[in-house]
């Protein structure tokens, strides 16, 4: 999956309620004020579309943002002996325009499953230091879903997402089944908040300058942004990946299809359906 390299690599941290306490990183964000208690708490960097040479060396951002990290069909677990989770979460395609220096407007254009892949650890400086540790880190579907309409009332209002830890040929629920719109800022509201927390999100604490790595990146017009992982399930809380897991992240239309009706499909590697995106990848090392 190498399209998306030019495309600069965000995340948002916090926008479902209670995935930061299951993942244990409530502790990391205490001095992050938000505008209101629903609202997320930062935007994170996972990748810069840069040539690491071109950027001076005083100014640049740590080294693992500039290796693209997305794949379609594997996660490659670090070399270092720890913990590793998927993060179920739905990814944006967008369009990006700037004034200036600054960015002035954000345009959703598709979505897909997305693996925000992320070590546990305690005490990193930075979240960007948990979630890109090399190639095949990170998980975007390959099927696309149009996005006619980012607003109430369009064909996302009907997708939900869901995901699965398939061990020893058995479908383990991984991260609790939702609807798109239980997304805490979601449409406009998201929109809004992206386009003003990267143009004002500044080094403190957990948090990084996005802004100054966008004028790094020479100011990408495309982009992926993962706008939050999902609630885990108990299963998915407590169990980390190995060798040999497959995580199935999928999103489906409501209208046409229930987790039920999904799961035997799902098991079997059917992934070809109408109103279905699906994101498989295997755990190697």
């Amino acid at each position: 999956m190498q399209k998306y390299k030019e495309y600069l690599g965000l995340g948002i941290a916090g926008n479902f309620a209670l995935h930061l306490a299951q993942a244990g990183e409530l502790e990391e964000f205490k001095e992050i004020i938000t505008a209101d208690e629903a609202a997320p708490k930062g935007i994170f960097p996972f990748y810069l579309p840069a040539k690491k040479a071109e950027v001076p060396a005083g100014q640049r951002p740590k080294e693992t943002l500039f290796t693209y990290p997305l794949s379609s069909n594997t996660i490659r677990l670090p070399k270092e002996q720890v913990n590793v989770q998927a993060e179920p979460e739905v990814g944006l395609v967008c369009e990006l325009t700037y004034e200036g220096s600054h960015l002035a407007s954000l345009t959703p254009t598709h979505f897909a499953p997305y693996n925000d892949c992320s070590i546990r650890v305690a005490g990193a400086e930075k979240i960007s230091d948990k979630k890109n540790w090399g190639e095949e880190s990170k998980g975007f579907g390959e099927k696309l879903i149009p996005v006619e309409s980012f607003r109430e009332g369009g064909e996302m209002d009907h997708y939900s997402i869901c995901s699965f830890l398939k061990r020893e040929n058995r479908l383990h629920a991984y991260g609790e089944d939702v609807a798109l719109t239980g997304y805490s800022y979601f449409y406009g509201k998201l929109q809004e908040w992206i386009t003003n927390q990267i143009n004002t999100q500044k080094d403190f604490g957990p948090l990084e300058p996005i802004l100054e790595y966008i004028e790094l990146a020479n100011r990408p017009t495309k982009l992926i942004i993962s706008i939050g992982a999902t609630r885990y399930t108990p299963y998915g809380e407590s169990t980390f990946l190995q060798e040999g897991d497959e995580v199935i992240v999928a999103l489906y239309d409501n209208r046409l299809h229930t987790v039920e009706q999904l799961k035997e499909s799902l098991l079997q590697g059917e992934y070809e359906q109408n109103g279905l995106s699906v994101l498989a990848q295997k755990v190697t090392i």
